[in-house]
Parts: C-alpha cells; sequence; structure tokens
C-alpha cells in the first residue's frame, strides 16, 4: 500500500519545498519508488513537463525540482492545479497541465473549484499506484479556518490520500512555538489526528535554547518535535515571489563575494512587476565572481553597477512593458552598453513592437511599442505553446562564444517574427543582433555552455577576468536530503532507511 506523507506548513515559505526535496533524494537513496505531488500550487515559475494523455503541460517549478530529487520523471499529475497570478486579483488557472482562462479567486472557487478537486485526486491516484511513497506538499498554512472547506493542497490531500502530516514551522521569522501550536489547534479535527510530527526550519545557534519550548510544545499537544533543521540554503529554485525583495527594492544574490569586488560583475534582472520564471537565472547565483542583483524598474543602471542586464520572463508582457517605459526604464537601457538579454516576455519586449496586444494586456491598444533593440515584432494570440525543446546552439550576441546544444523549455503566448535579417543563436524563435540577445527558452542558464558563452561576455565587456571556476558544486539535491536526514527523526514519521541500493548519485 503506497504510504503518503503531506509536508504541510503555518504559513508560506517556511521551508515545505525544500523539506519534501529533501524526503525526495532521501528516500530514492534507499531505493524507495517516490514521487512527489502538490495538489494545487500559486506560482508563476513553471516547467513543461510530459502529460499522461501525451504532450506537454505546466507545472510549478517546485514540483518539477522534487522530480528530479526523486529521480523520476515531472508529469502533470504531480501538481494537477496550478494557479497563475497575472494581477488585478485574477489567476489563470491550469488543470492537469493544460491552460485554461482567468479568473477571480470567488469564481474560481464558486465554479471550478469540484473540477480541480476531481482532477486532483486522480492525479494522485494514477501516482500512489505507480510508487511507494508519495511526498505530498502542503500550501500557504494549514491554519486557514477560512479555507478549509476548500483547501485542496492541505485538507483534501490529507483526507482523499489518507497521508500522515508532517507540519513544518520556521523560526527564523519568530514565533514558531504559538505558530506551530496554532495550526494545531486550528486544524479541522480529522485532520489534526493525523499529524505525526512537527519540524522546526531555519535555525541559527546553540539548538539546546529550544528543548524548555519543544517539551511545553509536545506536553501541550501530544505531537512530538521530530528535528530542528538549520538555517542552511542547500541552492534549490524557490517557488514564487516570495523570496525576491519587494517591488522597489534592490537585493543582491550570488557568489560575488567569492572574489574581490574589482574581480566580480553584476547581472541586473529586472523585478517586473508580474515578474514569472526568475529561478531561469538561478544558476548564475552559483558561479564565482557573479553578483544577480533583482532590480526595481526605476533604478538607474549606472547607479547599479550592472555589466549585463536581464529582462526576465512575464505573466502580463504589455502591462509590465507599460510600467518600465513609466518608470523611465527604456531611457536607461538605451544608455545601456552592456549585455542585454530577454526571456519569453522579456524578449517580447526588447523587439520593435506588439501585435493585438489587446489579448495579452488590460487595455485596448492593439500595437505597443517594444524597447527596439531587436528587429522582431510580436503578435498575440489565445493560444498558448507549452513544449520541452533543444536546440543548438550558434554564435550570436552575447553567446558568440557557444557551439553544443541547449535544451529547455518553452511556455508562452504569442510569436515573434523577425523584421530584418537577424541572426537566431537559439533556435528559429531568437534574435540576437550586436550585444543583444532574445529566446523563448526557459532554462538557457542550465546550460554549461550557454552559461559560459554568457558570462564569458559580461566579464569581457566589463574588462574583468574572469575567476576560476573551480571544480563541480554540490548537488543541491544531496544537500537537502543529507539535512532532513541528520536533523529530523524519520524513524518518527516511518520514513527512515528501507534498504535497497543507493542508486542516486547526482
Amino acid at each position: 500500500m503506497t504510504r503518503t506523507v503531506l509536508v504541510a506548513g503555518t504559513a508560506s515559505h517556511v521551508g515545505k519545498s525544500t523539506v519534501a526535496a529533501g524526503l525526495c533524494r532521501h528516500l530514492a537513496r534507499q531505493g524507495v519508488s517516490v514521487a512527489p505531488f502538490k495538489a494545487q500550487n500559486m506560482s508563476n515559475n513553471a516547467r513543461a513537463v510530459v502529460s499522461p494523455e501525451g504532450g506537454y503541460g505546466e507545472i510549478g517549478v517546485s514540483q518539477y525540482v522534487q522530480a528530479r530529487a526523486a529521480g523520476v520523471t515531472a508529469t502533470t499529475d504531480m501538481n494537477p492545479v496550478l494557479l497563475k497570478p497575472r494581477g488585478d486579483g485574477e489567476s489563470q488557472v491550469v488543470i492537469q497541465g493544460q491552460a485554461g482562462g482567468h479568473y477571480t479567486a470567488g469564481s474560481y472557487y464558486e465554479d471550478h473549484w469540484e473540477r480541480a478537486r476531481r482532477a486532483a485526486a486522480a492525479s494522485y491516484r494514477r501516482l500512489a499506484a505507480d510508487h511507494e511513497v508519495i511526498v505530498a506538499e502542503g500550501a500557504g498554512s494549514l491554519g486557514e479556518i477560512n479555507l478549509h472547506d476548500r483547501d485542496l493542497a492541505n485538507v483534501e490531500t490529507a483526507r482523499f490520500a489518507d497521508a500522515d502530516v508532517l507540519l513544518v514551522g520556521d523560526i527564523e521569522r519568530g514565533g514558531v512555538f504559538a505558530s506551530l501550536y496554532g495550526t494545531l489547534e486550528l486544524m479541522p479535527a480529522g485532520v489534526r489526528d493525523r499529524v505525526a510530527g512537527c519540524l522546526i526550519t531555519k535555525f541559527r545557534g546553540d539548538e539546546s535554547l529550544l528543548d524548555p519550548g519543544v517539551a511545553e510544545l509536545e506536553a501541550r499537544t501530544g505531537v512530538p518535535v521530530v528535528g530542528v533543521l538549520p538555517y542552511d540554503d542547500p541552492g534549490l529554485p524557490a517557488e514564487d515571489s516570495v523570496s525576491l525583495p519587494p517591488a522597489g527594492e534592490r537585493a543582491v544574490r550570488g557568489a560575488g563575494d567569492s572574489v574581490p569586488e574589482d574581480r566580480a560583475v553584476t547581472v541586473a534582472v529586472v523585478r517586473l512587476p508580474r515578474i514569472s520564471n526568475f529561478t531561469d537565472f538561478e544558476p548564475l547565483v552559483r558561479e564565482p565572481g557573479v553578483r544577480v542583483a533583482y532590480v526595481p524598474p526605476e533604478t538607474d543602471l549606472a547607479d547599479a553597477d550592472a555589466d549585463a542586464v536581464v529582462l526576465p520572463g512575464t505573466k502580463n508582457t504589455v502591462d509590465d512593458l507599460l510600467s518600465l517605459r513609466e518608470a523611465g526604464f527604456g531611457e536607461a537601457l538605451a544608455a545601456f552598453d552592456g549585455p542585454v538579454v530577454g526571456v519569453c516576455g522579456g524578449y517580447q519586449m526588447l523587439g520593435d513592437r506588439i501585435l493585438n496586444a489587446a489579448v495579452e494586456g488590460t487595455g485596448d491598444a492593439e500595437t505597443v511599442a517594444g524597447f527596439g533593440m531587436l528587429p522582431v515584432e510580436t503578435r498575440f494570440s489565445a493560444d498558448k505553446r507549452v513544449e520541452a525543446v533543444e536546440f543548438d546552439l550558434s554564435a550570436g550576441g552575447p553567446l558568440a562564444g557557444a557551439d553544443a546544444t541547449a535544451s529547455g523549455y518553452e511556455i508562452h503566448m504569442g510569436d515573434s517574427t523577425p523584421t530584418a535579417d537577424v541572426a537566431r543563436p537559439v533556435g528559429p524563435d531568437s534574435a540576437a543582433a550586436g550585444r543583444v540577445l532574445g529566446t523563448y527558452l526557459h532554462g538557457l542558464f542550465e546550460n554549461r555552455a550557454a552559461r559560459d558563452a554568457f558570462l564569458d561576455a559580461v566579464f569581457a565587456a566589463a574588462g574583468i577576468e574572469r575567476p576560476d571556476r573551480g571544480g563541480a558544486t554540490a548537488s543541491p539535491y544531496a544537500a537537502a536530503a543529507d539535512m532532513v536526514a541528520t536533523h529530523a527523526d524519520l524513524d518518527a514519521l516511518g520514513l527512515a532507511a528501507v534498504g535497497g541500493a543507493d542508486r542516486q548519485t547526482k
């Protein structure tokens, strides 16, 4: 019989995704057939994966990551319901990988939730038929009493999957014992009885200082605290924009501090109001001498010490383009003389114009001017392309040194067509001119050849010798598994080592 563990939380961003990935990799190391599952996700970070019915669909990035941790092929069953916010209180509803319309929260719960629940239960049954263990991830908090009658990712999953619950609380934000206690008190009775243990995450310092609180919590609730995880980021991609700086603030991540400041470069990623798939740039963060700065649209690129600029994907190209213009970003970009890369919606913005713009934007304008840095025009339609792809890289723009195959995925509305002769270094839908590149390929920088070619161009344009890249970095999946296995009592969850070959080596 399939065993299911639901990794639920006291709030969003408490470490559920990391714990679930760590459990997936740990179990796979023991030879257990394990798969991830999240009944309903809300994220604009998505991946194109295979569908049981054939073709491709999209799921949230965390379940894609967890599937890799488990050593299994990601499918749409692993995240059967995905809500992709587009602003103005609306989200696009994606069910079993296929995009539908845009709905407010009220209309979704009134008109589509029952269909979503049926789809989630069917996807779970298919996964459970093929695997020994399902590691399910909850969403937000299990204590949201206003949502208990329609909480698909937590309450409903616990019920239809007959799941044991691991409740995760984040001590970094403070009040972890109150959060755990309050969440346990507010759970529906049938779900409360399923809680096998509590897990505290993101702890810094002397763990013995927690002992009195742990003892009191266990005495009050009868639920054991099965572990305390240290504050340690394994390097897994983030699920949603909660991990990004708030709009209007600048944040810098990366390995730039590993070298002297005058030997580091800064890649400025524009923090679009409706940013999506910003996990595309995580591979750059881990490169020696590279800082990735998420900057607001009104940023002066010179003041930001930017050596390269990236326009990322967006859930709404037209409205974000208009927001950039209003913030004066067009002038700042025109004055910038370093490498520029646009991915997906960012690529569409770099072109001459967007046609049929009312399909994507909230206004009624049919044509919206782009930044004019690439000789292409994009025409929107209601059709959406979702596909895994592979291209032979060729010279062009800031990928001049690339000569290899690159794989990734495309998730976009709109087709971009050249209006003049232009290099196409990343497949037929890409465009490059001078120092500017536009591509629909999400996951571009996960490919070593593309990443190296881009960073070589950035360091060269900055007049800095690129630091030695050193050896291979540790696997984030292994790091997450080691952290969970070392600091959590898996015996208490019934998930201790069960034997079998250690078949995961990545």
